[in-house]
């Protein structure tokens, strides 16, 4: 027990580490997403500045290139007619044609670095989208990988908790059927073994009294005979019936289901009222053991657990499935609180999954239990 608490725990650990690495990524992915949107906002920004720079920078050096070339044509002229220009106009002449060159070589030269810086922003914002998209499209699929954990280890959670039932269960069967040894054991040891070990001492008595010739004390002695042997073979017939009735192989589900009830009802001074719909025929044995065991537990946990003083039982058996209502109007429980000892709720469900039915329980406190049971019939 301890070591399966300890691995259920570790269990728990294990896939809570792995939720927590998940999400944890997705924040990461997030952060990544929101900082590369945030840079892509930036750099929109700056490449709307660049790309006017630009083009203020083409305005201009087509205005300074014009200048230029009005500069030259003015430098030739000079330079065509050098005697009619005195020496300072003709250096103004050169300086400002030469500064007008410099100036537009330098404005193409920024025009070549905005258009690189221009187009290195085009790039790198179209890089950036293909990142927000990418870690859009990450944090999308990781919200679903973190959806499908949580169902899965849900139902991991689910098929333990099952399985550990399913475990219990079988453990209680196992003790289910050892006391049920026991009880037969002790049923059979302390009445018919005994009537019998009575019945041989009386047969002698009655041997000896005939010898004796006192032949009515040897009558008195055979009517006890008689009477205990009746006793005997009615407590043989209490057990085995107990164990299977005879009469659900001989007669079938609702006769054996009439009388059990009827015997229920007397012993435990108790109402029963049962109603069957539906044809009266005989059903497939497997059907007509686990009805009858279904509402063997139901009455026994009706009598001893609700203190119910009218138990209903209702059949009807269609075509092609059969339906059943087990109603008392006892003091009822919370069916969502599980019950450490409550293998025999657990056993009912487990007959009806066999049956691949389904088994339904309204219960509130104070207000009596319902149980609802339905089961497709396929009696090949």
């Amino acid at each position: 027990m301890l070591a399966q608490k300890i691995s259920e725990t570790a269990l728990d650990s294990i896939i809570h580490e792995m939720v927590e690495v998940v999400e944890n990524s997705k924040d990461e992915i997030f952060n990544i997403s929101e900082g590369a949107r945030t840079e892509h906002e930036h750099l929109v920004r700056e490449l709307t500045e660049t790309k006017f720079k630009v083009v203020q920078h083409i305005e201009d050096g087509d205005q300074l290139e014009q200048k230029v070339r009005f500069s030259r044509e003015r430098l030739a002229e000079v330079s065509k007619y050098f005697d009619r220009y005195s020496e300072n106009e003709i250096r103004e002449v050169y300086e400002y044609t030469h500064e007008m060159q410099t100036k537009l070589a330098m404005m193409r030269q920024e025009e070549k670095s905005l258009r690189e810086k221009r187009d290195d922003l085009e790039r790198r914002l179209v890089a950036l989208s293909q990142t927000i998209d990418r870690a859009e499209g990450l944090a999308s699929k990781i919200s679903v990988v973190l959806n499908y954990l949580h169902d899965d280890f849900q139902q991991v959670n689910e098929m333990i908790e099952e399985a550990k039932e399913k475990q219990e269960f079988g453990l209680k069967i196992i003790e289910a059927q050892e006391e049920e040894r026991r009880k037969i054991s002790r049923e059979i040891h302390d009445g018919p073994a005994q009537m019998l070990a009575n019945i041989l001492l009386r047969s002698e008595l009655v041997d000896r009294t005939f010898r004796q010739n006192d032949i009515n004390q040897g009558l008195i002695e055979i009517k006890s005979v008689r009477k205990m042997i009746r006793s005997s073979l009615y407590e043989v017939r209490r057990i085995i019936y107990d164990l299977r009735p005879m009469a659900l192989d001989d007669l079938g589900l609702l006769p054996t289901l009439k009388k059990y009830i009827a015997t229920i009802a007397e012993y435990n001074n108790i109402e029963i009222e049962f109603t069957s719909i539906g044809e009266e025929t005989r059903l497939n044995q497997n059907y007509e053991i686990a009805f009858f065991r279904l509402v063997q537990e139901a009455l026994q946990n009706a009598v001893k657990h609700a203190e119910a003083s009218l138990i209903q039982v209702k059949l009807e058996i269609k075509k092609d499935n059969l339906t059943m209502v087990i109603k008392d109007n006892g003091k009822g429980f919370d069916p969502s609180l599980k019950k450490d000892k409550s293998f025999g709720l657990i056993g009912m469900r487990e007959r009806v999954e066999m049956l691949h039915g389904t088994l339904t329980i309204n219960s509130q406190p104070g207000k009596g239990t319902m149980i609802l049971i339905k089961v497709p019939y396929n009696p090949a």
